[in-house]
């Protein structure tokens, strides 16, 4: 039964030509160079990785892989020179001033297959001494391929079903462009981006997924207070929109500890709620998230499971924050 309903609704998203366009990452927060390029070394010289299996127990269901390197271009003069351990962040929270970024995202949804690279900038004009506004651009390229073996379809002479199965259809690529600004303090981030900017005119193969890639807008909040000395919360906010799949908005409320642990829950609009949790120890960040459906998702009794793993490259010192929070 579970893999007949799948079925349904990859069948439906066809024709809907969505094809997991949108991708739903709990962890948001934690990957925001892929939202808005603005972002792109907000942490310094970084590598991370997220795994995210989506509802659990269904054969074929969304897998996706992210992977990430992020330097600041400052650090190449640090490392030359050997003075790493005494690195100064006390602006840490107003990001690197220069930045380059290489990402790697494949998502596997039933029959498809999907592979985006992302080359990313970013570069920080300072306003005031705790206020900075970014810059970003990002050149992405796509592949989506159609495995057709994993389609079944009872009506085959059905034009629209032809179309799928036509030999030159089952791989569409594309070079597209995002954008986006953010302005960033101490306590508080506010920005916007604009994903697949060509809306992938730049691009070839099938017809299967033509004007399947309308410009997304991003815009992405974050705020986060010192509730004690050893406590402090954080509230992070996500809203997309598209001609295709309209608006989705996400939030998510964690509380630190130490700046070194953290555990909050999160909301998908009318999709799903989500519980999250994960450490930091030295340079290195490990964190779990465990999501559940709700709303229009309600259908699909499965669990979805996101691992995320950073690695700082950088020891940082962080001299003259005392008790403030340095995770979002």
């Amino acid at each position: 039964m579970k893999k007949i309903l799948l079925i349904i609704i990859i069948v439906a998203s066809v024709w809907e030509v969505q094809a997991q366009s949108r991708k739903q990452i709990s962890s948001f927060s934690l990957i925001p160079q892929y939202f808005n390029p603005a972002l792109t070394g907000q942490e310094g010289s970084v590598l991370k990785s997220i795994y995210r299996n989506q509802w659990t127990g269904f054969e074929d269901a969304p897998k996706t892989l992210f992977i990430s390197a992020e330097l600041d271009l400052a650090d190449l003069a640090t490392w030359k020179n050997g003075n790493a351990s005494n690195q100064d962040r006390s602006n840490q929270f107003l990001g690197v001033k220069n930045a380059i970024g290489l990402s790697l995202l494949r998502d596997t949804f039933g029959p498809y297959r999907q592979t985006q690279l992302f080359l990313n900038y970013s570069s920080r004009v300072q306003l005031s001494e705790k206020l900075s506004l970014r810059a970003g651009a990002a050149v992405t390229y796509d592949a989506t391929s159609l495995d057709q073996t994993k389609l079944v379809i009872d009506i085959t002479n059905d034009p629209k079903y032809q179309n799928l199965f036509a030999n030159d259809n089952t791989r569409v690529t594309k070079v597209d462009i995002n954008v986006g600004v953010m302005l960033m303090a101490e306590d508080y981030y506010i920005g916007y981006a604009l994903q697949d900017a060509a809306k992938g005119k730049l691009g070839s193969g099938g017809t299967y997924l033509e004007n399947a890639f309308p410009t997304n807008h991003v815009v992405q909040a974050g705020y986060r207070k010192v509730i004690s000395d050893q406590f402090g919360l954080i509230v992070n906010g996500l809203y997309r929109y598209d001609s295709k799949l309209r608006e989705t908005f996400e939030g998510q409320l964690k509380g630190v500890i130490n700046n070194s642990f953290w555990a909050g829950v999160g909301y998908r609009q009318d999709l799903a709620y989500s519980f999250t949790g994960g450490m930091r120890f030295n340079q290195i960040k490990v964190g779990y998230t465990y999501e559940t459906t709700t709303g229009k998702a309600s259908r699909i009794n499965g669990g979805s499971n996101e691992i995320v793993l950073i690695y700082n490259l950088m020891p940082v010192n962080y001299k003259g924050l005392g008790k403030k929070i340095t995770l979002w």
